[in-house]
């Protein structure tokens, strides 16, 4: 039997119940081009019924994996010959503004391929990474090879600790439920003492 799947993966149950590794693959691609979906989420979420015994991990991580380069490829072939056009025009319906694009492919054009690694794992520059490797003219092979190391990484973090929690996910996030409270009010302190850090350099320059 599969296990109940905790807070936000919980709606996730009923997509890999009825579709199981069809879901991982194709909600993965689509995020990969540009698409609003939840690919970490489901690649977690699969993980777990993995290591519950309902999914197989090695089938997980393979079509994870082929479905994240797929669609990345697919993102860079729109970014290559539609370029920047069809971001202006279409951008908005996922979210990608033209303020948000241009930022983005300067930030994309100063680090390279070592940010096509990195983006996999940064949620918004993961959904574009494609498009804007294709605008910013970055070879194709060079694209491909950066894009399967990311995603390479990126699926065998998510899937090996997704499938080591298991069965036991509902006592993992019950536990990161109850000290969740008094991790943000560290983050808050931290965040405070930051910003008046910076107020106090800021004055003593002045």
């Amino acid at each position: 039997m599969a296990p109940p799947l905790p807070g936000p993966l919980a709606h996730l149950s009923p997509l890999l119940t009825h579709y199981g590794y069809w879901a991982v693959g194709a909600v993965v691609l689509v995020e990969d081009f540009g698409v609003p979906a939840p690919g970490e989420t489901i690649l977690i979420a699969a993980g777990i019924y993995a290591g519950a015994g309902q999914l197989n991990i090695v089938a997980v991580a393979v079509i994870a994996f082929a479905a994240a380069v797929i669609g990345d490829n697919i993102g860079y072939l729109i970014g290559h010959t539609g370029g920047r056009a069809v971001v202006h025009r279409w951008g908005r319906y996922v979210f990608l503004t033209p303020d948000r694009f241009r930022a983005a492919e300067e930030f994309f054009t100063r680090h390279g391929g070592k940010i096509v690694v990195v983006a996999r794992f940064v949620e918004g520059l993961r959904q574009v990474n494609g498009i804007i490797a294709g605008t910013s003219g970055m070879p194709w092979r060079r694209f491909l090879v950066f894009n399967a190391i990311g995603a390479a990484l990126w699926v065998g973090l998510w899937a090996s600790v997704a499938y080591a929690a298991g069965a036991h996910i509902t006592a993992i996030y019950d536990e990161i439920a109850r000290y969740q409270l008094y991790a943000l009010v560290a983050l808050g302190v931290l965040i405070a003492a930051f910003v008046v850090r910076r107020a106090l350099r800021r004055r003593h320059r002045d």
